[in-house]
């Protein structure tokens, strides 16, 4: 049975993720900053409170695991999402490297998506409530993993947008472009999300780079 670390376990996406992991028989340590939320109990789960931005404990934590998965958000409502993001990623990276784990996988955003040749989402215009995270996240893609060649590191961006719905297992994966219906919706529910997430832990299909996905 394979060991999975998962930071941000008890966000909307880290939820999810955590669900599919453990139906899919993975043992599972769940890093989270508040337990309490935490309301799944499984034998093969283990509830860790901490900080990702503290190295020392981050490492002891996913030690010994085979793959981390980061659903870090620092919260959309959070005034400093912005810093926050390009503060902590790179404390993650360095972290998961010094416990020797091979494999991380990162919940990444759509805005660095392109909808046209040299033109991203993120380019096109984002709600303002949402810009400072977007573009964060498309930072840390651009500054810290693209040049990162010790890490087996995945970057999945979701669709544009990322919804509560069913787990259908029916979807499209693509790479750099936003993928969109006939009808020109980008749309992923967070449960079909998370088993692309699972699927891409069990088959190592994408290495040191970034893939989508969507309806």
């Amino acid at each position: 049975m394979k060991k999975v670390v998962i930071i941000g376990a008890s966000g909307f996406v880290g939820s999810a993720i955590l669900s599919e992991a453990l139906e899919r028989g993975f043992r599972v340590t769940a890093i989270v900053r508040h337990p309490e939320k935490m309301t799944v109990r499984r034998p093969e789960l283990e509830v860790v409170s901490g900080d990702a931005s503290d190295r020392q404990f981050l490492a002891g934590a996913v030690s010994g695991s085979d793959a981390v998965i980061s659903a870090y958000n620092p919260g959309w409502r959070n005034p400093d999402i912005y810093r926050e993001t390009l503060r902590v990623y790179p404390l993650i990276i360095r972290s998961v490297k010094e416990a020797g784990v091979r494999r991380l996988l990162i919940v990444g955003g759509a805005g660095s998506l392109y909808v046209a040749p040299g033109v991203r989402v993120m380019d096109r215009g984002v709600p303002e409530a949402f810009a400072p995270g977007v573009k964060g996240l498309a930072e840390v893609y651009y500054s810290y993993l693209i040049p990162e060649k010790e890490l087996d590191w995945v970057f999945f961006s979701p669709a544009a947008n990322l919804v509560p719905g069913e787990r259908t297992r029916k979807f499209r994966l693509g790479k750099d472009d936003l993928i969109r219906s006939v009808s020109g919706e980008s749309r992923i529910s967070v449960e079909d999300y998370a088993v692309a997430m699972i699927d891409e832990l069990e088959k190592e299909m994408h290495h040191r780079e970034r893939f989508t996905i969507g309806y």
